[in-house]
């Protein structure tokens, strides 16, 4: 919660954040990017940066009670990448970015989203079952099968979605709403703050959040 990105300046460069996130989003889809296919094979959350993770690889396999999601959306966040809407397609990507909620492999197997869902103990099989398939393919092959797919993506604007996608990241966690998350958090506890988040319970917008800094921050001040 306090790398040098994600405290507030003062003031805040929205230029500076916006590289440093950049640089992030950039790592992820060297994943997407690389020639040779990538599959997440998913047990446990991935969640936030690790959904990131998750979406940029080309295929993904998911134990059946894994969980994916960016429970951030509900407030300090924006998922850079901007993979939901091109994995899952518009309707089912703003319901995720509306809730945060995280879906378990099954569903995201139902919904298009993973490839395969399978016992967890069955995870580690599935997976090398599927990469040992595609390894009978020639490389050369399998890369422009690649381009032609993230070809298709890119002309859809993905280079584009991912430039708001960052910027917005940045405003979601330095306007009020993020601030006031963050102090939270800091006063306390992040367990607390993201129980808040995540209960359902209306996060403070606007004035009120304001008001509520300024409560947190005197606070503090006093000791």
């Amino acid at each position: 919660i306090d790398h040098p990105c994600q405290q507030e300046r003062a003031p805040w460069d929205p230029m500076v954040d916006y590289a440093y996130m950049k640089r992030n989003t950039e790592d992820f889809m060297t994943l997407w990017k690389s020639a040779k296919p990538t599959i997440a094979k998913v047990h446990g959350y991935a969640a936030a940066g690790g959904s990131d993770i998750a979406l940029c690889c080309d295929l993904l396999v998911m134990a059946s009670d894994a969980r994916i999601g960016y429970m951030p959306t509900r407030v300090w966040g924006c998922p850079t990448t901007a993979m939901w809407t091109y994995r899952l397609g518009p309707t089912r990507a703003k319901q995720l970015m509306f809730t945060g909620d995280t879906i378990d492999g099954t569903t995201a197997a139902a919904w298009g989203l993973a490839n395969e869902a399978v016992p967890a103990d069955q995870l580690e099989a599935a997976t090398m079952r599927l990469a040992s398939r595609i390894a009978g393919v020639p490389r050369s092959h399998l890369a422009m099968h690649k381009l032609v797919v993230n070809q298709v993506m890119l002309a859809m604007g993905l280079e584009q979605s991912q430039q708001m996608a960052t910027v917005f990241d940045g405003i979601t966690r330095h306007n009020p709403e993020g601030l006031w998350f963050r102090r939270y958090a800091q006063a306390e506890g992040f367990k607390a703050a993201v129980q808040w988040r995540d209960s359902g319970r209306p996060i403070p917008e606007g004035d009120e959040a304001r008001a509520l800094i300024r409560a947190l921050e005197a606070r503090k001040a006093k000791g």
